[in-house]
């Protein structure tokens, strides 16, 4: 265990970074999700930005690779791009 205030500190702050990690990638797996369930260009394409804005905010906090992102992005555009 931490025996420095500071090493304290830093122990709660990143249970804290941990938990709104967590939160914000499951929220976006779920919005991937999504997309890759609908049927429906027009709203598969409403909603692409939203996800992407998504998956490049976690890659810019690096809770993701910058490369997983890439992926994700890619198959989701290619997804959407051969709905009818």
């Amino acid at each position: 265990m931490a025996n420095h205030k500071s090493a304290k500190k830093r122990v709660r702050s990143d249970n804290a970074k941990k938990l709104r990690n967590r939160y914000y990638a499951k929220s976006t797996r779920t919005a991937v999700r999504k997309i890759r369930g609908m049927e429906s260009k027009s709203e598969a394409e409403k909603s692409l930005p939203r996800v992407i804005s998504m998956i490049d905010r976690l890659a810019k906090k690096s809770v993701i690779h910058k490369n997983k992102a890439a992926n994700l992005k890619g198959k989701l555009m290619r997804h959407v791009n051969l709905l009818q």
